[in-house]
C-alpha cells in the first residue's frame, strides 16, 4: 500500500466512524489526498496524516447534509 492509498483508506474510515455519510467521507478523502500531494514536505515530522485528516474533516463538515429531527 502506498502513501496515497493509506491516507485515502484511513481518512474514509475515520470520517465514517465520526458519523459522516460515505459519499461525504470519500470526497473528504479526495481533499486529504490533494493536500498531501500539494504539501508533502510542509508538515512537521510525523504530522502529515493529522494535517490531511484535518483538511478532510473541515471539508466534510461543510458538506454533510442536514438531517431533520423527528
Amino acid at each position: 500500500m502506498n502513501h496515497i492509498a493509506f491516507i485515502e483508506k484511513q481518512v474514509v474510515a475515520e470520517l465514517m466512524k465520526q458519523g459522516y455519510e460515505p459519499s461525504v467521507a470519500l470526497k473528504g478523502a479526495d481533499r486529504a489526498v490533494d493536500h498531501y500531494r500539494r504539501s508533502a514536505s510542509a508538515s512537521a515530522r510525523g504530522k502529515m496524516f493529522d494535517d490531511c485528516l484535518h483538511i478532510a474533516r473541515l471539508w466534510a463538515s461543510k458538506y454533510q447534509p442536514k438531517t431533520k429531527n423527528r
